[in-house]
């Protein structure tokens, strides 16, 4: 008898090991959650342990004491540090399938604008330009490097980088100006951030060129407008440069993830997945 084929069988990644950087944060969690939904076997790469822990926790909570799941406390800017973690994965499963390069440094509104500084593009301080640019861009070509390397052997491997909308258009700073407060003490997205989020499309674009003939695909996935406890005032503006009026949820990204890192796309490389609810085309 012969048996029809089922398309929703190629969104798992059973057995697969995918290295998530940034998994403590809240983005790393929904990525974790999309590999846990496909039977993959997600690896939390983090400079936060207690970060990590809590997303373990929550995991665990979700779907399971006994689901399989690594954490490593690593710098992504460390080489040495992320050949370490290569080599202990390598170790237990003999292969590394999938890469989602979503570290970066990202102020954030959250708490009343707590974690955006009052620095303007002419005082933005170099020694945070090159931090910024040294976990964005820099531990994302590390990381591709190492763990790429790996999957060049297999002849197979996923690498997925995670941008932004402001990785395709500029921050609009009317959102985050306060009403009443001089220029000199508005906070701005700072121009790092926007200037990581664009350059981790051109790796994107690179390496799915220098890769094509080794089995591997890279794409981009772009999230925007992530709802995440803000100030109204904030939620309101920012939802007013939307067209689907409002911020996005995170589990909304989840089965985005799986598909791009599951066999679903097997022509997609170089490709930008953007998931803004039309933000870009306003």
């Amino acid at each position: 008898m012969i048996t029809k084929k089922r398309y929703i069988d190629k969104f798992s990644v059973k057995g697969q090991v995918c290295v998530i950087t940034g998994g403590g944060g809240l983005l790393g969690w929904k990525h974790a959650e999309a590999i846990l939904e496909g039977d993959g076997i997600p690896v939390l790469l983090d400079i936060s342990q207690s970060s990590l822990d809590k997303v373990e926790r929550a995991l665990k909570s979700d779907y399971g004491l006994d689901i399989e799941i690594k954490i490593f406390v690593v710098d992504i800017t460390d080489r040495n540090a992320l050949e370490q973690v290569r080599d202990i994965l390598l170790r237990e499963y003999g292969r590394i399938d999938v890469l989602i390069n979503n570290a970066a440094n990202n102020p954030k509104v959250e708490g009343g604008s707590k974690n955006l500084g009052a620095i303007q593009f002419v005082n933005f301080p170099v020694g945070m330009w090159n931090q910024d640019i040294a976990v964005g861009l820099t531990g994302a070509l590390l990381c591709s490097q190492v763990f790429g390397e790996v999957m060049e052997r297999q002849h197979s491997g996923v690498v997925l980088n995670i941008s932004s909308d402001y990785g395709l258009i500029s921050p609009d700073q009317r959102v985050y100006r306060k009403d009443g407060l001089p220029d000199n003490q508005q906070v701005v997205k700072p121009v790092s951030y926007s200037v990581v989020k664009h350059g981790i499309i051109g790796l994107t674009k690179y390496l799915a060129v220098y890769w094509a003939d080794k089995g591997i695909r890279v794409n981009t996935l772009c999230p925007a407008s992530l709802h995440n406890g803000q100030e109204e005032d904030f939620v309101k503006k920012l939802s007013n440069l939307v067209p689907l009026g409002r911020m996005s949820e995170p589990e909304e990204y989840v089965c985005t993830i799986l598909y791009m890192i599951s066999n679903c796309a097997p022509y997609m490389t170089g490709a930008t997945v953007v998931c803004d609810g039309g933000r870009t085309v306003w």
